[in-house]
């Protein structure tokens, strides 16, 4: 009889040997559970000791009740250092206390005279309490537990003390306890399966981000989000190859830091969101890109999705279809045009040595001005197929620019103190020697046709860019600047302001640069032109 018994127990005991440990909600719950015991045990033995004994409580062994509730707070203390410590297992504890509470309350019923004095309520509470912490396993064996208790405290009553009394009551309690325990179980099983439900949605939230912020990733346009007060909440790695590097990463990256023509930007568009924006050039990459805003929500403050698109992409295929004819015409040129060109240039030497009259020399010399024109453009196109050919050194700035200015005065007859030099820093690039000298040439020649042609009016100033690694090399003249309508076709081939010119000297500057990894803009000032060339510092 008693194996078998055992064997029905096993469950229970393999049940309560469970050592996995719960969640820290399980600790917490079983926690104010002990807290709620504690204040119990202790208000019994606070009016106890300050009242005396009640009429109902204690009433039939004050002492007993006394003592009874005292050893109810110890344990309740004990419990509390159990549980700090999580020490046994989390099941192993819970049982403990709940069967505590059903040997504690029912000595207490029984002190102040039976099921009559109403303290076997205390033990739905606890029967409800550890339903629902323990999830509803092991509910009904509480339940019987507290019955069977019950039951042999009303045998007690009636065999021994001979107290007029008969089960009804008991029974009724003992009923209620299963209901109890029943409802919990149900309870229990719907939190649990609630509890099952939001971690799985936790979980498919999570991947549904992962997938998102891989889809983010992946993007060919970059994506910044960015909150009201112009901080960069999170971006993606297309964001830094159109923008660069930001010069630190830190939690609280500003916009105007990072990128402030887009900072700007995004002012106006907060301001008008129907405005729409021309495409924008990134000195730090050489990147020309298309900005689009998208609010986060309503309200003109409120944080917004900035999408990047690369429209360099589109401008280089362009470009390849231009290179394209000019490569087809440079050939034409080569074979059909400079040897025809060169006979008659040599043919007019030879006639400007013999003598003429004023309008025959007049005649002859506009013949040498518009050969020596036409050779000069067919040099330019033919430098074309020669740009990627680039010989990249370490140039110090410093030594290099103070050289190419005496070079430059000298070859063009200006007064060294047409030209002067600002340097914040002293950095080294890694540039083609030949083609910085041809770009800067070249820069500082219309520099000086366009502006007023006195000290100073040509300006040489080196810089460090907001990314890090970052030399800018700006090129600026006193004189009225660009219009702005002719601003967008300053880089266009074969487009030039000046009659005696091809129209190719600052298409090919920028050719030169971007073959260095560097890049040539147009920056938009009042007064005055400015050029500026963005190449990466540091040796080669």
């Amino acid at each position: 009889m008693s194996a078998t018994l055992l064997r029905k127990l096993d469950p229970v005991w393999a049940f309560l040997r469970r050592s996995t440990p719960p969640l820290d909600a399980y600790w917490k719950s079983l926690h104010y559970f002990n807290l709620y015991r504690l204040i119990v045990s202790g208000l019994f033995v606070t009016v106890f000791v300050v009242l005396g004994a009640m009429p109902v409580y204690g009433e039939q062994n004050p002492g007993m009740f006394l003592i009874v509730s005292m050893f109810y707070v110890l344990f309740s203390a004990l419990m509390t250092l159990t549980i700090s410590t999580r020490w046994p297992s989390f099941n192993f504890q819970l049982s403990v206390q709940t069967l505590g509470d059903v040997v504690f309350i029912v000595l207490l019923m029984h002190a102040s005279g039976g099921i009559k004095s109403g303290l076997g309520l205390l033990l739905v509470v606890a029967l409800a309490a550890s339903s629902l912490i323990s999830k509803g396993r092991q509910a009904m064996f509480y339940a019987a537990m507290a019955s069977i208790a019950v039951l042999l405290e009303q045998s007690y009553q009636l065999f021994v003390l001979e107290v007029k009394d008969d089960y009804f009551q008991a029974a009724l309690l003992g009923m209620g306890f299963f209901a109890t325990a029943g409802m919990g179980y149900f309870l229990a099983r719907q939190v649990k399966e609630s509890e099952r439900l939001v971690k799985q949605k936790s979980i498919d939230l999570e991947n549904l981000s992962l997938v998102n912020a891989l889809i983010i990733q992946a993007m060919q346009d970059g994506v910044m989000v960015v909150d009201d007060k112009g901080l960069v909440r999170s971006h993606n790695a297309q964001c830094e190859r159109l923008l660069g590097n930001p010069s630190h990463y830190r939690r609280d990256l500003r916009l105007y830091d990072y990128a402030p023509a887009i900072a700007e930007r995004l002012k106006r568009w907060r301001a008008d969101r129907a405005l729409n924006f021309p495409p924008l050039g990134v000195p730090a990459t050489g990147k020309q890109i298309s900005t689009r805003f998208s609010p986060i929500e309503s309200g003109a403050e409120a944080g917004a999705v900035i999408f990047i698109e690369d429209v360099s992409q589109q401008q280089a295929l362009s470009q390849q279809i231009k290179l394209a004819a000019l490569g087809r015409l440079t050939a034409n040129i080569a074979h059909e045009i400079r040897n025809p060109l060169s006979a008659i240039g040599h043919a007019t030497q030879l006639l400007q040595e013999e003598e003429h009259d004023k309008t025959e020399s007049r005649l002859l010399q506009i013949i040498r001005d518009n050969t020596l024109r036409l050779d000069r453009m067919v040099q330019d196109v033919l430098q074309l197929n020669r740009r990627d050919r680039a010989q990249r050194e370490t140039l110090s700035l410093d030594v290099f620019l103070a050289g190419f200015i005496e070079q430059f005065c000298l070859a063009e007859k200006i007064p060294a103190s047409a030209i002067s030099l600002e340097m914040d820093t002293h950095p080294t690039i890694c540039f083609d020697r030949s083609h910085l000298h041809q770009v800067l040439w070249n820069l500082c020649r219309n520099a000086w046709r366009h502006s007023r042609q006195s000290d100073g009016s040509i300006r040489l100033y080196v810089s460090a860019a907001h990314l890090d690694n970052v030399v800018q090399i700006d090129v600026i003249d006193d004189g009225p600047g660009v219009e702005k309508e002719l601003a967008g076709q300053l880089f266009e081939p074969f487009f030039t302001t000046f009659s005696s010119g091809t129209g190719l000297g600052l298409y090919i500057a920028r050719e030169v640069c971007e073959a260095n990894g560097a890049s040539l803009d147009y920056i938009e000032v009042a007064p005055g032109g400015q050029f500026r060339i963005c190449c990466k510092g540091g040796p080669c």
